[in-house]
């Protein structure tokens, strides 16, 4: 199975016994809405506190066909091609015992779910997922090879099918930032508001607010909608103008939707006890891409690409830094700044 992802095409490939799901005519057209740039559903971002809705554009189990088994891949169907020459390629593997030898301790990351450690095993990246504190096994552990094009997940036998699409997903995004940095494309994590045509992403740390001040625009300004609610792509036009993409990535929120927009503006959003906004330029603009962009820093060649795209990416477009409430006079105060209208 081939995907094409901000102009990144890379390979899936599914070891038996396991397979990819069919889908009912009700997904299948929520699907192909999706391919097409339209919102499949009538999507609102998930909030601190919401229901979680599922994650996928399988909704209820009613929507399944009779008998329906496999993974559950429709999040990534809408940016699903038949050709193309993969950049990277994953293989999922049942049976974490069959994975190889870890190597040398990196680092680890534990101070926010998933917890994962990253080792280095004669030049080749090694990663536990998802790790037990109490027992220290890993959900999954995924293997590179040295050019990191090639990577095995190995997932315990004991993971259901939702686990494995999520560790699968883990490894996707690890691969997809260790491989698109050389062509300028890069993970943010964010939430994406298009408007007439063009798109703002809204930037801060988890809890400050980005998908309830996206939910603001879509509740008070008319013609605003949902691009990705979690982890959009960014790239650039053969023109050098930033560019945003929809991706099989959007959190909780099932917004997966092959789209790209040029970037209007990046905007930077703390909590705050009366609404404010203000441009920020050079080092202070690149400081704010920088902290939310996925990195691979343990790896320097890598670094060098993302670092280079950051900058690239701070020059052309406008910055901001909004102190916000989380009220409708926000969304207003944003738009009229970044649009340059009420």
């Amino acid at each position: 199975m081939k995907y094409k992802v901000a102009g990144i095409t890379f390979e899936v490939v599914l070891e038996a016994p396991l397979s990819e799901m069919e889908y009912s005519p009700v997904v299948l057209e929520r699907i192909a809405k999706a391919a097409r740039g339209q919102a499949g559903l009538d999507i609102r971002p998930t909030r601190a506190g919401d229901d979680v809705p599922h994650r996928t554009l399988v909704q209820t189990r009613e929507e399944l066909l009779p008998g329906a088994h496999g993974l559950d891949l429709s999040q990534y169907a809408p940016f699903r091609v038949d050709d193309g020459e993969p950049l990277f390629s994953l293989t999922v593997r049942r049976g974490i015992e069959a994975a190889p030898e870890l190597g040398k301790l990196v680092i680890n990351v534990h101070d926010q779910l998933p917890y994962y450690s990253i080792y280095n095993c004669n030049g080749m990246a090694r990663f536990t997922l998802d790790e037990n504190q109490q027992t220290g096994k890993p959900s999954a552990i995924l293997a590179l090879s040295e050019d990191n094009k090639k990577g095995v997940i190995f997932t315990d036998n004991e993971l259901r099918a939702f686990g494995t699409v999520f560790q699968m997903t883990t490894a996707l995004m690890i691969m997809f930032t260790y491989n698109a940095a050389a062509k300028d494309v890069l993970l943010i994590h964010s939430s994406v508001i298009g408007y007439k045509g063009k798109a703002n992403i809204f930037l801060g740390k988890s809890g400050t607010g980005k998908s309830t001040h996206s939910r603001l625009w879509l509740e008070h300004i008319p013609g605003a909608d949902l691009l990705n609610d979690d982890n959009p792509a960014l790239g650039f036009s053969a023109d050098g103008k930033l560019l945003v993409y929809g991706t099989p990535w959007s959190g909780k929120t099932p917004c997966y939707r092959n789209i790209c927009a040029p970037v209007n503006a990046i905007v930077r959003l703390e909590q705050a006890p009366q609404n404010s906004i203000a441009p920020e330029t050079g080092l202070a603009a690149y400081a704010a891409l920088m902290g939310s962009v996925s990195a691979i820093r343990w790896d320097r060649g890598v670094m060098d690409h993302i670092t280079a795209a950051i900058e690239k990416a701070a020059m052309g477009v406008k910055v901001f830094h909004l102190d916000c409430l989380p009220d409708r006079a926000a969304a207003q105060l944003c738009l009229a700044a970044s649009f340059g209208q009420e």
